[in-house]
């Protein structure tokens, strides 16, 4: 694939137009990334990554047999050319348990691998429960920032709001802002999710929704009924822990009727889905925002990728592959197909160098040249956040 530049300023300014807009049907798919960041004054709101949750779970196990067997299974994972986090751990102890039967792998009988399996995913949810400390951070949650701008914004279809990401952070701003928002239950007593309301997107016509991929805090599945419902505990048993096996847990009831909204959402004509902190590594939702594009003729993914990238990652294959699918990296973007550099073609008139300082990192010049170089800034959550403050300006 040949490179090419692109000049940001026209992607900014259609990303205006596009936000500014009351007509476009308009949603979000927030992985990990978006949990990950905060301001400085609100590190409790903080999740941590991938990288430093393993590290920090890893250091609570503290039996000697699990922390022999772990041992074990990092040498296995070394072999097969994948790091040691909490996704290839939590396959390798589910692979063990399946086929271990009534002998013992790495010193570990069936038995002992399930209470391994137990004891970390207790600590995922221990890791995302941010919400303990909620009276250090309410106020300065970067996520209020997005939760305004939805309040303010008058449109035509609602917001549609997907996440991967179990806390509740999302649900936190728009309650602090007074936004209404559905998330696919109903009831006060025990609220139960109804999967018919999140099929019709008229169920609530003019609410925010709210759909969570791959389950939350407090969901619960009632062993005698098979209802899902929800309460307070943050015990959830229904949850879709990171591990090789999310593509079959994501085939059942609730997360099948978000992956079909997520679809139907793109299959729609006319619609823009922004991801941000979604790094393209789950094969069952790359696979649902491909089939969703595939049956729509004018929709859109537009995703604000953190790092860079290079043709060896799937996200570079998949916006190869799929003009609709259009990746904004720090020095480089994918868009209709075409990878390239970000460069500034001409220098910015006095007007534009607001946009160009504060939406990518400000070009240089370089012996009297305009060379018009930089990387982007508008890949994170923070950043979008302030974008669409922006934007809610100039509306």
């Amino acid at each position: 694939m040949s490179i090419i530049n692109h000049d940001p300023r026209e992607y900014i300014r259609m990303l205006q137009q596009i936000l500014a807009s009351d007509t476009k049907r308009i949603g979000f798919l927030f992985g990990a990334g978006s949990s990950i960041a905060c301001r400085a004054d609100a590190k409790e709101s903080r999740i941590p990554g991938v990288k430093e949750m393993t590290e920090i779970i890893i250091k609570t196990i503290t039996d000697k047999k699990f922390i022999e067997a772990l041992e074990q299974i990092k040498t296995e994972l070394k072999i097969d050319n994948q790091e040691f986090f909490i996704e290839y751990i939590l396959s390798s102890i589910i692979q063990k348990i399946k086929v271990v039967g009534n002998d013992k792998l790495c010193g570990l009988s069936k038995i002992e691998f399930e209470d391994l399996r137990k004891k970390i995913e207790s600590k995922i949810i221990e890791s995302v429960s941010v919400h303990k400390q909620l009276p250090k951070f309410k106020d300065k949650l970067i996520h209020n920032d997005f939760a305004l701008w939805i309040k303010l914004a008058q449109r035509k279809f609602p917001i549609e709001v997907f996440t991967t990401n179990y806390d509740y952070l999302f649900e936190i701003a728009f309650e602090n802002q007074n936004i209404p928002y559905f998330d696919g239950f109903i009831g006060s007593f025990q609220p139960f999710f109804y999967p018919s309301a999140v099929e019709d997107s008229t169920y609530y016509p003019r609410v925010t929704k709210l759909w969570k991929i791959h389950g939350s805090l407090g969901w619960k599945k009632d062993k005698h009924t098979g209802r899902i419902y929800r309460d307070q505990n943050d015990e959830s048993n229904i949850i879709i822990y990171p591990s090789s096996f999310k593509y079959e847990h994501s085939q059942k009831l609730p997360y099948l009727s978000f992956t079909d909204r997520l679809k139907s959402f793109l299959k729609t004509d006319d619609g823009i889905l922004l991801t941000c902190g979604y790094s393209f590594s789950d094969q069952h939702i790359n696979e649902v925002l491909l089939q969703g594009l595939s049956m729509a003729k004018t929709s859109h993914v537009i995703a604000f990728y953190f790092d860079d990238f290079d043709e060896n990652l799937q996200i570079y294959q998949l916006a190869k592959s799929e003009p609709r699918l259009s990746i904004y990296g720090k020095n480089k973007a994918i868009i209709n197909g075409k990878i390239g550099t970000w460069k500034i073609k001409m220098e910015p008139d006095p007007d534009e160098l607001n946009l160009v300082n504060k939406y990518f990192e400000i070009p240089a010049f370089s012996a009297g040249n305009w060379i018009g170089e930089g990387s982007l800034k508008l890949i994170d959550f923070i950043n979008l956040t302030e974008f669409l403050s922006y934007i809610r300006g100039i509306q």
